[in-house]
């Protein structure tokens, strides 16, 4: 596992507090891996999911960082979401 995934983990189970996600959501860093988010909270994975994230390192460091606004680095290109938007939405407010 790569420390920016395994970093993100940790910052998406914080902020999560304990409670899983509502759907579920496979983010892949371009370079570094994938993650999943789901009703068990975040890990490492490589899984089938009802919406896809892909994004470069800096990207996503950038939104966990609240440097980097979701909406807009989807609208930028930096960001795309293949699946359930609905499911993106609720991660980028989890994220903002």
């Amino acid at each position: 596992m790569s420390e920016v995934i395994g970093k993100a983990v940790e910052a998406l189970n914080a902020r999560l507090d304990g409670e899983g996600f509502d759907g579920s959501i496979k983010v892949e860093i371009e370079g570094e891996g994938c993650l999943m988010i789901d009703a068990n909270g975040a890990r490492t994975g490589d899984e089938d999911a009802g919406c896809t994230l892909l994004a470069d390192a800096e990207t996503f460091q950038g939104m966990l960082e609240g440097e980097v606004n979701p909406t807009s680095a989807f609208m930028t290109g930096k960001l795309s979401v293949d699946g359930d938007m609905g499911a993106a939405m609720k991660l980028g407010a989890l994220l903002s």
